[in-house]
């Protein structure tokens, strides 16, 4: 069958969208392969074939030879067959070329709807394995429109999805604005690829600091970690192995013209860039900047980080609405507890008048007990008189007696034998992403008053007290 259009067409779609003049014709031949078996019956096998020197297309029936025909769609005789291939026998299966198909303007229309849809799967296909290449990279469009409060991005090639709750709060765009933003994600849709786009995300921020610092795009310096709460406060860790650069300062630049730069893209969000450091305690001490601490001490096993710091730092280490912890809790990834030394001290105080109470126990092993973790007088209630003679060094007849005393004091009226003088703590903590940088999910900072969480950094300063007090 001629197709005159049928060359100039697979020229032009290999010229407008990128695709292959192979693709379009296996399109081509399908689209007609699917018409051949609607017109001639579902049962024949069939074959499509596209000619480029004269632009047509070939209709090939194919079928069984046999000695008797009982279905003429997919047989033939032995006799008719001889008369097109003279070296055919039984079993052979031939190809006959149906010399005038008579397709219908029904059949055509049914033809060149399939080639374009199989033309537009192409184009689609083509679309996501470019993009999905670009994952992870900084993109630059043109706002065309908006749908249910997402920015649809016009990236020339293709148009990309910048949502509502990936835009930076307080930003505001309009048709024909340019918008920079980190391609997050491409997934492949009923309506074809799909590209996500974001403002949001750390791995935005660190893309504009590879673009402002060389020494980034390099490699001369790494970026190892990166937390924000988009639109108010970021901070972010650096290294380099090259003595002679500082990290902190080849990021804020000359007079701080690169920072700034990403500042003024991020609608003034307020960047904190820290040096990194392979040792936990010294990489939290610059994560909970500007605060200065007091200690810090970690517990590995439920990968916390207790940190005390003086009463006038702890709104520092605080920040606003709890932000500078759980910044730092996400850039380290690590939960972390904070609690002001006075508190703490306080706590340790309350605990020793309450169990002086009985009448025979003395300030000094009140300080004992008290650095062991025994806070009161219903924990020495409960403590086993083993654990109480060997942190006397006493007979655990002696400790037995001791504790005995403490119950009997349980049901005493006049006797207080708990302690619930509050010590306020503050806990954030982070999950690093996949990625490898701390993601901007929410992150809970609440207040704490059980103490007994706050283990490391309050045995320690038992200690100190104890130490102090027993001299």
């Amino acid at each position: 069958m001629n197709f005159s259009d049928l060359s100039r067409v697979i020229e032009q779609l290999g010229k407008d969208r990128g695709i292959k003049k192979e693709v379009v014709i296996h399109a081509i031949e399908q689209a007609f392969l699917v018409t051949a078996r609607k017109k001639f019956g579902i049962q024949g096998e069939y074959e499509a074939r596209y000619s480029e020197d004269d632009g047509e297309i070939e209709i090939f029936q194919y079928k069984n030879v046999v000695d008797s025909v009982r279905d003429s769609i997919v047989e033939i005789d032995l006799e008719s067959a001889r008369k097109l291939d003279e070296d055919c026998e039984i079993g052979d299966q031939l190809g006959l070329k149906i010399e005038n198909p008579g397709f219908s303007r029904i059949d055509i229309q049914t033809a060149k709807q399939i080639i374009f849809q199989k033309v537009r799967d192409a184009e689609r296909d083509i679309l996501f394995s470019e993009f999905k290449h670009r994952e992870g990279d900084l993109v630059t469009g043109i706002a065309r429109r908006f749908e249910k409060g997402n920015v649809i991005i016009d990236l020339g090639k293709s148009d990309a999805v910048l949502s509502r709750k990936e835009i930076i709060f307080g930003e505001s765009f309009k048709p024909g604005d340019r918008i920079q933003a980190y391609l997050s994600d491409v997934v492949m849709t009923n309506r074809g690829p799909e590209i996500r786009l974001t403002r949001t995300s750390p791995m935005f921020l660190v893309k504009l600091f590879e673009v402002e610092v060389p020494e980034i795009a390099d490699g001369t310096i790494e970026i190892k970690a990166a937390a924000r709460e988009p639109g108010h406060r970021a901070k972010i860790a650096v290294a380099t192995s090259d003595r002679d650069i500082d990290p902190v300062g080849a990021c804020v630049g000359m007079k701080g013209s690169r920072v700034q730069n990403i500042v003024n893209e991020l609608q003034g969000e307020k960047i904190d860039i820290v040096r990194w450091n392979a040792d936990v305690e010294t990489f939290a001490r610059a994560a909970l900047a500007p605060a200065e601490i007091q200690s810090i001490s970690q517990n590995v096993d439920d990968h916390t980080l207790d940190v005390i710091v003086e009463e006038d730092q702890l709104s520092l280490a605080i920040g606003r609405r709890g932000q500078n912890v759980r910044l730092a809790a996400m850039l380290t990834g690590w939960k972390i507890n904070i609690i002001s030394k006075a508190k703490l001290q306080e706590r340790v105080k309350f605990a020793v008048e309450n169990l002086i109470q009985l009448p025979n126990l003395s300030e000094a092993i009140a300080q004992v007990l008290v650095h062991k973790g025994i806070m009161s007088i219903v924990d020495l209630s409960a403590a086993s008189p083993e654990d109480v003679a060997r942190y006397l060094g006493q007979s655990t007849a002696d400790a037995q007696k001791m504790i005995d005393e403490a119950r009997e004091a349980l049901s005493n009226p006049d006797i207080k034998a708990d302690v619930d003088e509050e010590a306020e703590i503050v806990s954030a903590s982070a999950v690093p992403s996949q990625s490898g940088f701390k993601t901007n999910e929410k992150t809970e900072v609440k207040k704490e008053s059980d103490l007994s969480k706050f283990s490391e950094a309050e045995r320690r300063l038992r200690e100190e007290l104890a130490a102090f007090k027993l001299k």
